[in-house]
């Protein structure tokens, strides 16, 4: 046993992994583990790359707010515009450019990153990067498959915060989004 699979008292030691599944979206793996009290397991879980969520608010405190179909929940969410990183992103910041220009045409002076969220982390390693978008400058957007039903809403700020609290945003990138600019206090977003 190598000195890392030794590991020590409170920590997981992963001692292989199986690749079950792997698709360009996702690889579902089996690791062999010992568990911190020493005792050996498995331990089964998804392997994503990480995602991006942009809250895009205009200069009249007004938040660029999607609607569409959500094939996992099968039912019609609010979002804020959110997407996968690429490979080609160099950047968490670059693929939330490329997401936001791609779902609503907007491309955005400044980018401020809002924090990195973990999204249902004893089962996969999914994060979720956060930022906020300023200085919108409104062009054409680029759907992609499956996009088609996109919907392109602007609401004030408020109303977007309201939807979080009443759970009508349940997506977890954009109800973090939404709060961390609003507990932050990162724009005066009273509106």
């Amino acid at each position: 046993m190598t000195k890392a699979a030794e590991g020590g008292a409170g920590q997981w030691v992963k001692l292989s992994t199986k690749i079950i599944y792997q698709s360009h979206w996702l690889e579902l793996r089996c690791d062999e583990t010992v568990l911190p009290e020493g005792s050996r397991g498995r331990y089964d879980h998804v392997v994503v790359p990480g995602s991006v969520t942009v809250l895009a608010v205009d200069d009249d405190g007004r938040v660029a707010i999607t609607r569409q179909w959500i094939y996992p929940h099968a039912e019609t969410q609010w979002r804020l515009p959110a997407g996968r990183i690429e490979p080609a992103d160099p950047t968490p910041e670059a693929a939330a450019r490329r997401e936001l220009q791609e779902e609503t045409g907007i491309t955005a002076e400044r980018l401020q990153g809002l924090g990195i969220i973990n999204c249902a982390d004893s089962f996969t390693n999914h994060r979720e990067h956060a930022f906020l978008a300023t200085g919108l400058i409104q062009g054409s957007p680029d759907l992609q498959p499956g996009e088609a039903d996109l919907e392109l809403t602007w609401l004030p700020f408020g109303r977007v915060l309201a939807m979080v609290a009443d759970g009508e945003i349940p997506h977890a990138g954009s109800a973090f989004a939404v709060l961390a600019t609003k507990v932050g206090g990162i724009l005066d977003l009273s509106g």
